[in-house]
């Protein structure tokens, strides 16, 4: 199904409930409120509990359809989101391997992608600051970027490459 007439059907069954609420809520008012000497038939109060009933039936189809749609969906972006992510552990490792990078610098190299601070990957890897900079250096080096954003920035762009050129969309 669509996502508009999807929509539309949550729409539409969202307007049925409050319907259904309301003629609910009027039989109520009507047989609580309702003066001694004046009656309604029973034809419109068999009318309102058909019309209720039906709204909360097709309230809770709507809900059950909606709910497996929702965890059909959860499921596949959760696949992708693992394919995704298999990905760029593969463009990691490729990039590395190309770089010719240490063990120790595709370590750091991956914290520092990370967004972990020298300190933090000193601490990790039970190393001093100074050897953290200088193997973060070395990684900069071989990479030929500057900066942690830029390598960083070197995998955003190869993740949105398309065969290996950059595809600039107008929104």
């Amino acid at each position: 199904m669509k996502t508009k007439n999807r929509k539309i059907l949550v729409w539409v069954t969202v307007g049925i409930q409050i319907l259904c609420a309301l003629l609910f809520a009027a039989y109520f008012i009507l047989e609580t409120y309702l003066p001694i000497g004046i009656s309604i038939g029973w034809q419109f109060y068999e009318t309102v509990e058909i019309v209720t009933a039906f709204g909360l039936v097709l309230g809770a189809v709507m809900g059950i359809i909606l709910a497996r749609q929702l965890l059909r969906r959860n499921e596949r972006v959760e696949e992708q989101l693992r394919v995704v992510s298999g990905e760029f552990q593969k463009l990691l490792e490729e990039n590395f391997d190309g770089w010719g990078l240490s063990p120790s610098e595709r370590d750091v190299a991956y914290f520092a992608i990370k967004g972990m601070s020298n300190n933090e990957i000193a601490e990790l890897r039970g190393t001093s600051e100074g050897t953290v900079k200088a193997q973060m250096n070395a990684v900069y080096k071989k990479a030929a970027v500057e900066s942690r954003t830029q390598l960083l920035g070197y995998f955003i762009e190869e993740l949105l490459a398309e065969d290996g050129k950059n595809q600039v969309t107008d929104t």
